[in-house]
């Protein structure tokens, strides 16, 4: 991460916004704010920022249709701000493409780390050898890329690095907790987090998601992907 890191932060909560603009430029970012879901996605489109911050109650379009729309366009990483204390509307979130969440009040100095956790998750330097071959599916983890039988397959960062992880060790067991962990997430109680990128793997990767040919659940344990062998 460099001093230039461009934050796009969409709150509607002018004085919070505030704040967050002022701890976050303090930090070394570059911060453009918006206070509206419409005019969010109007800058994100013209800006192209690195990181986008989203509150999900917002006015003029509501953040998970924000979320979606940016998905639609770019795999850039999403940290959602919510006061949305319901699993559900948290995991939604999790399914669009959104990499962390933070519910509030918080204070900017956890955002800051979570922020900071998630730009490491998409900047940290890929595990070596530099190209994984399972089965048909080839993982470039310089250039970021996936293919399935020559295919392109588009992955969110934190899409492509779980299924990255798991592609080094073909055949091994991953319980949540791990995947976790190699994700970087330091905070306990996210296992529901992996569930949910599982389940967004699983919709671009499978060719029939509910019977999955490449990345199995272990029932009690977690997930592993399958030896060409055992697809």
């Amino acid at each position: 991460m460099n001093a230039t890191t461009h934050v796009l932060l969409i709150e509607d909560e002018v004085a919070l916004a505030r704040v967050l603009r002022d701890y976050l430029e303090q930090a070394g970012f570059r911060v453009s704010v918006a206070y509206r879901g419409d005019e969010g996605l109007a800058l994100f489109e013209r800006e192209r920022p690195d990181v986008v911050l989203l509150d999900l109650n917002l006015p003029g379009m509501d953040g998970l249709d924000v979320a979606r729309a940016i998905r639609r366009q770019s795999n850039v990483p999403i940290l959602m701000i919510t006061a949305r204390r319901d699993e559900v509307d948290q995991l939604i979130g999790l399914e669009l493409g959104a990499d962390d969440y933070i519910v509030k009040p918080f204070s900017p100095r956890l955002l800051l780390a979570r922020l900071r956790a998630v730009l490491r998750r998409v900047q940290g330097s890929p595990p070596t050898p530099q190209r994984l071959r399972v089965g048909d599916l080839e993982i470039d983890l310089d250039a970021h890329t996936v293919t399935r039988a020559g295919e392109p397959i588009r992955l969110t960062p934190t899409e492509f690095r779980l299924l990255a992880t798991m592609a080094q060790y073909p055949g091994r067991v991953f319980t949540r907790s791990q995947l976790l962990e190699a994700l970087g997430y330091r905070y306990t109680g996210y296992e529901r987090t992996i569930d949910a990128h599982i389940k967004n793997l699983r919709a671009k990767l499978e060719p029939d998601p509910k019977q999955p040919r490449y990345i199995e659940t272990v029932f009690g344990v977690g997930y592993r992907l399958r030896k060409p062998t055992e697809a």
